[in-house]
């Protein structure tokens, strides 16, 4: 693990009363000024991981380090670690100003700099001129930002999210996405936010965490979770995926390999440490946006049988059953151009678009394909 991080939890485990397992010898490095995404489904141990950091939950075992120092028995008010909670927490008998002021009143601060902070914050997330209003009275994207103003006010050395953007509607969301994230890289600090939402981690983050049954699947920039997952649930999880196993023919260089898998001959991209070699039998992952349909079966293609398709607005979502008892491919079609849109029964042929690449994953053990994600 890295030398210079901010937080470092080295083997945390949480085991709840009654034996369930909430975390299991966890490890995760967080650098400072860095914008990481706990994700994963419900139960996966993203929220548990939150409490640890924050001093709500005690671990079962394993330390927690913020600096250097180990914070694992301090109570959460003694640590530099501020949350933005799911349901934003305000005070409905205190204006926006008493809320984000809140927690300066309980520190040896001059009456002066305290509205001074307050303003500031204010200022950053855009509700200098709320101020005096009651928050009953602001909307649910300015009570989030009265949230964000309280969490920063007292300047901590880490912030901590908990499906913060959840209770937003779409069109919302997107734009506080937009305004975390400035928010984040104006202040520096370091931000570990909880979600469930693989576009929102994905919009937004430098790193992300995949968890699933208290364990960490893959710590990486979202690009390298996308185009690289480590691990089957990650292919899954993040985005739409086809699966479907394959064999290496050949080594190209340290970076890529030739692969056949479901008729067709694909280029796959490799991390430089991969041990793969020809023959290896692997689990090939197909995003739906990296293959093409054709009319006509041509070199490198797979022919089959358009089972139907789905609407996505701008394109078509179309699933094809290949030849020979061959596995179902998604594949994402453009809309409009003048072409007819693939329909159920049509005779395609499927390729890999030029330039893109496929990921790899160990074989399953009985070599089965695994119904696309979508």
């Amino acid at each position: 693990m890295a030398t210079d991080a901010l937080l470092r939890l080295e083997a945390v485990s949480k085991r709840f009363p009654g034996g369930t397992l909430g975390l299991d010898a966890v490890d995760l490095d967080i650098a400072e000024g860095e914008f990481l995404s706990l994700l994963g489904p419900s139960g996966c141990g993203k929220t548990t991981t939150l409490r640890v950091i924050a001093g709500f939950e005690a671990p079962t075992g394993g330390t927690v380090r913020l600096d250097g120092r180990d914070v694992t028995a301090l109570r959460p008010f003694a640590r530099p670690v501020n949350t933005v909670f799911q349901d934003y927490a305000l005070f409905p008998h205190m204006d926006v100003s008493e809320n984000v002021g809140f927690g300066l009143s309980l520190r040896p601060i001059a009456a002066g700099e305290r509205r001074r902070r307050v303003a500031d914050a204010l200022e950053r997330v855009g509700l200098a001129d709320k101020a005096g209003q009651r928050v009953q009275a602001l909307s649910g994207g300015q009570k989030q930002r009265v949230a964000l103003a309280r969490a920063i006010v007292c300047e901590p050395r880490l912030l901590l999210l908990d499906e913060p953007l959840s209770a937003l509607d779409a069109n919302l969301r997107e734009q506080m996405q937009i305004e975390l994230k400035r928010l984040q890289r104006e202040l520096g600090t370091t931000f570990v936010m909880v979600t469930h939402d693989q576009t929102e981690a994905l919009s937004i983050s430098d790193r992300i965490v995949v968890m699933n049954r208290g364990r960490i699947e893959q710590a990486a920039s979202p690009a390298e979770l996308y185009d690289r997952p480590a691990t089957r649930f990650v292919a899954s999880f993040i985005g739409a995926m086809n699966l479907v196993p394959g064999r290496v023919l050949a080594r190209d260089g340290a970076r890529s390999a030739s692969v056949a898998t479901a008729g067709m001959t694909l280029t796959a991209s490799l991390d430089a440490a991969s041990s793969l070699r020809a023959g290896d039998r692997v689990l090939a992952g197909l995003r739906p946006e990296d293959l093409a349909i054709a009319t006509a079966c041509t070199a490198g293609a797979a022919a089959g049988t358009v089972e139907g398709s789905v609407f996505h607005g701008r394109s078509l979502r179309v699933h094809v059953r290949l030849d020979d008892d061959g596995p179902e491919l998604i594949v994402d079609v453009a809309r409009g151009g003048g072409a007819a849109a693939p329909k159920a029964g049509d005779r395609v042929a499927v390729a890999l678009r030029p330039g893109s690449a496929c990921a790899l994953l160990p074989a399953d053990p009985d070599g089965a394909a695994t119904a696309p994600s979508a």
